[in-house]
């Protein structure tokens, strides 16, 4: 029995240390492989990947059920036909004009913002609050859409607490959906030229009455707010929007116009397009004196006094565009 019982334990023994053997030299391959180039470890992360900002607002056909999808279709509809839907629902016909001028969100930002090509509205949600020089302040989205309501649309500004103002600050929200604060748009501030060439406001007449009155009319009021915005007159953008401004409108001209032909025109058609174009009468900004109250107050921007200036045939070109610094 003594015997039996020596062997067994004898037999255990061996076993044992075969199976500490295995499991060291296992251990051994495992310290190994770990100890490779490239071997994940436990504790280390995988690399993110950081996709590209891309283009991709969501469509309008999987906007949510319910009050927010709501809001996002009316914030829609405001922004691309802003003069007929406001317009529309005013209380008097002087009311309404009062309101807003014929333009919409569309006549500068196509498709409701929607095309990537011109003027995209797409990341903007994610791009304010942020520092504008002409106000000389951080800028709310909801006070840059009234910005755009006072100068742009030449009208008033939405209450704080309008749903309209709401609802386009939800429709603009919506279309940006996937895009992080902060981010660099491909597409923002495209239509701005850095260097403009000295305009001839004759050439550019010559050039308008070609090429674009079958859209926006000999006398520059338009066809219709989608079709052919008012360039100038009382139903068009006041001297303090952005696009007031040569370089921007110029810029505009060249990376958008003509529809279906965009980048055809010169860096001087478009200049002498933007400078007889912002020649003409428009309704003015009265509010010039405080803007850019930091400084910095660009000096090609069209106001009444420079439009005098085309008139009188004393304007001086070189220095509205600031060739002469």
């Amino acid at each position: 029995m003594r015997n039996s019982t020596t062997f067994i334990l004898g037999f255990l023994f061996v076993v044992s240390l075969a199976v500490i053997g295995m499991m060291a030299n296992q251990l051994k391959v495992s310290k190994e492989t770990a100890n490779q180039p490239g071997a994940p470890t436990e504790t280390e992360a995988p690399t993110p990947q950081v996709a590209g900002i891309t283009h991709t607002p969501p469509s309008l056909d999987d906007v949510p059920e319910g009050p927010l999808g709501e809001a996002i279709l009316r914030g829609y509809e405001l922004t691309n036909d802003t003069s007929n839907v406001l317009r529309a629902e005013a209380a008097s016909v002087e009311d309404g004009e009062a309101r807003v001028n014929a333009l919409s969100c569309t006549s500068c930002h196509a498709g409701a913002g929607l095309e990537e090509e011109t003027s995209s509205l797409v990341g903007m949600s994610a791009v304010y609050p942020m520092f504008i020089g002409r106000s000389g302040q951080i800028v709310t989205l909801e006070e840059r859409i009234n910005g755009c309501m006072v100068r742009s649309m030449n009208g008033q500004k939405f209450a704080d607490d309008d749903e309209d103002l709401d609802a386009m600050v939800a429709y603009l929200t919506y279309i940006s959906e996937g895009i992080p604060v902060g981010a660099e748009l491909p597409w923002r501030g495209q239509s701005d030229m850095k260097d403009v060439p000295t305009p001839s406001v004759a050439d550019g007449e010559e050039l308008y009455q070609q090429s674009c009155i079958a859209c926006h009319a000999g006398d520059g009021s338009g066809t219709g707010s989608n079709s052919g915005p008012a360039l100038w007159g009382d139903e068009s953008f006041n001297d303090g929007a952005g696009i007031a401004r040569v370089s921007k409108m110029a810029g505009y001209i060249k990376n958008n116009m003509p529809i279906g032909a965009a980048n055809t025109l010169s860096d001087q058609e478009a200049s002498d397009l933007a400078a007889f174009i912002l020649s003409q009468d428009r309704p003015e900004w009265g509010k010039h004196d405080k803007d850019w109250p930091g400084g910095g107050r660009p000096s090609d921007i069209m106001t009444k006094e420079l439009r005098q200036q085309v008139k009188d045939g004393t304007v001086d070109w070189d220095e509205v565009l600031g060739k002469n610094k």
